[in-house]
């Protein structure tokens, strides 16, 4: 295919064609030429395998001739994609556009001619001085994705060889360009990107809370690639280890690598440092051997890999620990275990100080043993047991006991604390009991006298007490102090008692969100909200993250509220974040399906659905037919769609369509409406419809005009403008025919007819050589005595060998006439090859390569003897008619002769295994015809019948067999059956008619008795002896004919012209047996 020639221009070279080579070369559309299949490949430079860490040097490039498509192979001349193949583009006004873009070697795809900044000065009277061609040099080949295994080594090469894109512009991350890695996912962005990145979503987030009213966030952010949160800002371009800022790329290292060692900490607490070189990534897995590392417990060292070494966990041995225990007296019995062993939980038969309680409790419970007395007992006391002493005191009197918890028992009771010689004080403290009695007191029951003076204590508010010398406990303080509100940010003056009992309130109203996430607090002087300032601001700078601790003021006691899943009840529980739990409520009554058979007895889980049932559905349908069977389910769910078949009207109401399902209640005939609309010209075409719903019952009329017009004689296409006439201003656009004299040549056109032009209708073609020889030929057909009209080419361009087989094998012989066919058309092929085949299958082949005018030859032996056939200077082109034509033409017949009878035709007649039900009643189901036939045919002795209906509406029944039998009995059985069988379908109105048949395993009925009775031709006659009409055998098929004009023969059939030879052919049924019979 040769390229598009450009326009002549001055001083213009004249450039070699260029060739478009198939998409199966090199890479891409742009490999060599087909023509330089030949030509030594040389090896490209740029396209070797190097190193990842060298930096590309670009190879100096080869020299090239003209305007060789190499490279990626684009289509246009130059290095876009708009370029045009051949070079400039032409103009209707002849000049060349040759704009590109521009580039520092634009000048290598600059025509003669054109405008350059390079171009030599022009000197009138002198020849334009041409401008040497730049080569460019090759683009280098991208490499593919690395597939190393680990992440260093892929990011690398990845980066080197152009291939690791930014996950943010998505564009690629060279070796020259300043990066930021993530730490966590070790992802690699543009710095620039990420800078842009981070300070987008700090102040989205900082928006947001100020919208919300809340404290401004910490200055956080988002890597894109795994999404955690990172704290500090990319500011600066580090290599990867981040010892040096701003790295310089040098050759033999991996890109952006300072070339030091990394250094870096190891994950595990690892104590060796990674050794490779600044690389991205993780550091790899260390290999060193780690320090001697003793077991849990001790007893045991081991030294192993750091890589198989757990530093954070360490090791057990699996011994016994054997360690002892804080008691002092029992030993650990644990296997070699990590951390403390733990609280000594032996168990130890215990009593406690008061000697009340006996009982067993774990050693580590106990406390330091000691000795008690009570009467005569001794016993070593344990424990407190927390209940009242209750030991009455040394004085006797029953009222005065001790009344402390269980404690250590001595042998003598305590001294009563009421005795005289214990209290010698007023309850004040000030004032000796002798100076206010004038008889001491006798007894510890005696009454304890109180003085005038004030108390005097210290209260908890820090003041004095002001009351009189008193018992018990002081009254509250009524000083006047500066007392701070619940919430502590306002001061007031009151008594200094209520900053002890309750706190006064202020009027603020606290707005801090409760542990729900759905409500406010709401209070005033909320105690609680400082501490959730506090808890808020300690959350936003990630101190207690992932910890919600709110305060008691803070915990929603509304209750929750929210529908449960049950459809029934409401969450009951307190409010609270996320869904909702199960509903704890239980259905006492039984829960049965909607037809009452299936049941579930109580208790159920509230919200339980009616149980599955396995009945089916007991519900009577509205239309009166028989429900059809489904299974039972809920109100809710539909029963299915009646599907008997009814006669309906139509939605029109002029036709009644049959066979409309019952439930279907928009019965539409499809017939167009053909109401005239308002129009007066149009009719509606709009399919069966409801009344009131034409095509102008919302809008005017959209239909085309469809009137004669006045210029020309096609329709006014224009929509609807009844009743005003067309206007016929603007050219007609039907399409019309413009021919030349002889009606020969015809050639579409637009009409174009206007009011102010005729247009192309009378316009008319000049003739041209085929015109002529039309005439020609009808002027000898004229001197030959022929009439084309009648005249047909009976010609038959095969042999009768190639008929012969033809009939044989139809399909392979079909198949490979095709492949004729193309391979004659194929000017290009010269010879095909066969693949290899049978004897008999060769043999057609070199028969139809002979009658095709090829030669064929038989190559290999067998089982690998194939055929192949060459074009040589005989052939022509394939014949016009082909095999099938060829067999189907039907010599005229000739006179009648009289045959014998064959009797083997009927012996060889297909015998009857079936009955055929003719137009059976309507609606009627297989079910119901096998319930009325079935007895007739187990009477006959068969198994069963099969039912089938066929396309054309009739029932096929066809009985079953037990074991073989021949046809013959079977065609004996039916025939006994056939009145019983008749006279039932009859009786019963199953059909209208009945008769015996013979199909096949397809259900084709091959042979009907009430045809073979009621036909007078065919295989009746040949049963009753007739004479049938035998074709001649034409001894001209498959020779080759004499030349012929105009597809006449030149035999003697020209010359019979009388009426007397001319016999009218017959038609017959089968063409296919009347072929067969010419043999």
């Amino acid at each position: 295919m040769s390229a598009v020639e450009a326009p002549p221009a001055p001083a213009a070279r004249v450039r070699p064609p260029r060739h478009r080579r198939g998409r199966g070369g090199n890479r891409g559309r742009g490999g060599g030429a087909v023509g330089e299949a030949s030509t030594p490949h040389t090896p490209n430079p740029a396209l070797a395998l190097r190193p990842a860490s060298l930096p590309f040097v670009p190879a100096p490039a080869p020299a090239s001739n003209g305007d060789s498509r190499g490279g990626r192979g684009r289509r246009g001349g130059g290095p876009g994609r708009g370029g045009r193949r051949g070079g400039a583009q032409p103009m209707v006004n002849g000049r060349a556009f040759g704009g590109q873009l521009s580039s520092s070697v634009q000048t290598a795809n600059i025509p003669e001619g054109s405008l350059a900044g390079d171009a030599a000065v022009f000197i009138p009277g002198q020849p334009v001085s041409s401008r040497a061609r730049q080569q460019q040099a090759p683009r280098p080949r991208r490499m593919s994705k690395s597939q190393a295994p680990d992440i260093a080594t892929r990011t690398h090469e990845d980066i080197t060889n152009g291939q690791y894109e930014c996950l943010i512009c998505t564009n690629e991350v060279l070796p020259n360009s300043k990066i930021w890695g993530c730490k966590d996912c070790w992802s690699v962005l543009h710095l620039s990107c990420v800078k842009k990145w981070s300070k987008n979503e700090v102040s989205t987030l900082q928006q947001r809370a100020a919208e919300n009213g809340e404290l401004p966030p910490p200055r956080q952010w988002r890597c894109p690639g795994c999404n955690l949160p990172k704290q500090e800002l990319p500011n600066n371009y580090t290599c990867w280890c981040a010892k040096e800022i701003e790295p310089r790329s040098l050759p033999g290292l991996p890109p952006h690598s300072c070339g030091q060692t990394c250094s870096k900490p190891r994950v595990g607490h690892c104590p060796h440092p990674c050794e490779l070189v600044c690389h991205a990534g993780p550091c790899p897995p260390c290999g060193h051997n780690g320090p001697t590392l003793p077991c849990f417990c001790g007893k045991e060292t081991s030294t192993r890999r750091c890589l198989d070494t757990n530093y954070d966990s360490g090791w057990g041995c699996g011994q016994v620990c054997d360690d002892a225990l804080p008691c002092g007296e029992h030993n650990c019995q644990r296997t070699c275990h990590e951390g403390l062993c733990g609280s000594c939980e032996v168990l130890i038969d215990s009593r406690c100080f008061c000697g009340k309680v006996e009982k067993l409790i774990p050693c580590s419970e106990r406390e330091d043993e000691q000795e008690s007395h009570l009467k005569d007992q001794t016993w070593m006391g344990s424990f407190d047991c927390g209940e009242e002493c209750r030991r009455p005191y040394d004085c006797g009197n029953p009222d005065h006991f001790c009344q402390s918890t269980c404690h250590v028992q001595d042998a003598q009771p305590a001294h009563c604390p009421y005795s005289p010689d214990v209290v010698t004080h007023c309850p004040c403290g000030k004032t000796l009991i002798d100076s206010l009695l004038e008889a001491p007191r006798e007894n510890c029951s005696a009454p304890i006298p109180r003085c005038k003076e004030k108390c005097q204590k210290v209260l908890a508010c820090g003041h004095l007490c002001q009351d009189l010398c008193h018992d018990g406990e002081c009254n509250p303080c009524f000083q006047t102090s500066e007392i701070n509100c619940r919430c502590g940010r306002t001061t007031s003056h009151t008594f200094c008692h209520q900053g002890l009992e309750e706190a006064p309130m202020c009027m603020r109203v606290d707005r801090t969100t409760l542990n729900c996430g759905r409500h406010e607090c709401g209070e005033h002087c909320c105690p609680g909200e400082k501490k959730a300032s506090e808890r808020q601001a300690a959350k936003r700078k990630n101190r207690f993250a992932g910890t919600d601790n709110f305060e008691a003021e803070h915990i929603c006691l509304k209750a929750c509220g929210r529908p449960l899943k049950c459809g029934n009840h409401s969450c009951a529980e307190l409010c609270h974040k996320g869904p909702c739990g199960t509903c704890l409520e239980a259905v006492f009554d039984e829960i049965s399906c909607a037809c009452g058979r299936t049941v579930l007895q109580p208790p159920q889980p509230c919200g339980t659905r009616p149980p599955e049932c396995r009945f089916n559905c007991t519900r009577q349908s509205s239309c009166g037919h028989p429900q059809v069977p489904h299974q039972c389910h809920e109100d809710n769910e539909e029963c299915p769609k009646c599907p008997f078949l009814m006669e309906k009207l139509c939605i029109c109401g002029k036709k009644t369509v049959k066979n409309s399902p019952c439930w279907f209640s928009e019965v539409r005939c499809g017939l167009p409406c053909g109401k005239k609309l308002r129009c007066g010209i149009h009719f509606c075409q709009k399919t069966c419809h409801r009344a009131g719903q034409c095509e102008d019952a919302t809008s005017p009329c959209t239909q085309p005009c469809g009137r004669k017009k006045t210029v020309c004689e096609h329709a006014c296409m224009d929509q609807c403008h009844a009743p005003y006439p067309c206007k016929e201003s603007t050219p007609c656009q039907a399409k019309t025919f413009i021919t030349c004299e002889c009606q020969h040549q015809k050639q579409p056109v637009k009409c174009l007819a206007s009011k102010s032009s005729e247009g192309n209708s009378k316009k008319t073609l000049d003739c041209n050589d085929e015109c002529l020889k039309i005439q020609r030929n009808a002027k000898l057909a004229a001197a030959l005595n022929i009439d084309p009209l009648t005249h047909t080419d009976d010609h038959i361009p095969y042999s009768q060998q190639t008929l012969d087989m033809f009939k044989v094998m139809p399909k392979f012989c079909q198949q490979y006439e095709r492949e004729f066919r193309v391979f004659a058309a194929d000017e290009k092929e010269k010879r095909l090859r066969f693949k290899p085949m049978q004897a008999g299958q060769r043999a057609f082949l070199h028969s139809m390569a002979e009658d095709f005018g090829l030669d064929s030859e038989s190559q290999d032996p067998e089982p690998h003897r194939h055929v192949s056939i060459f074009k040589t200077p005989r052939f022509v082109s394939a014949p016009m008619k082909t095999l099938s034509q060829c067999v189907k033409s039907k010599p005229a017949p000739l006179a009648a002769e009289p045959v014998t009878t064959n009797k083997s035709l009927v012996a060889n007649a297909e015998p009857y295994n079936a009955f055929l039900l003719i137009n059976p009643r309507f609606g009627l189901t297989i079910d119901e015809l096998h319930t009325d036939i079935h007895p007739d045919f187990t009477t006959a002795n068969f198994t069963d019948c099969e039912i089938s209906f066929l396309p054309s509406g009739d029932i096929v029944v066809k009985p079953l067999l037990t074991t073989f039998a021949p046809p013959q009995r079977t065609e004996a059985s039916l025939s006994s059956m056939k009145s019983a069988i008749s006279q039932k379908v009859s009786t019963l109105g199953l059909a209208k008619s009945s008769t015996l048949c013979a199909v096949d395993a397809s259900l084709n009925v091959l042979r009907r008795e009430d045809e073979s009775v009621a036909s007078q031709g065919g295989w009746s006659q040949v049963a009753k002896g007739a004479t049938r009409v035998r074709a001649p055998v034409r001894s001209d098929v498959g020779v080759r004919s004499s030349f012929t004009v105009l597809g006449v023969k030149k035999a003697g059939r020209m010359g019979e012209k009388g009426d007397k030879g001319k016999e009218k052919e017959k038609e017959v049924d089968d063409w296919e047996r009347e072929v067969e019979g010419w043999a």
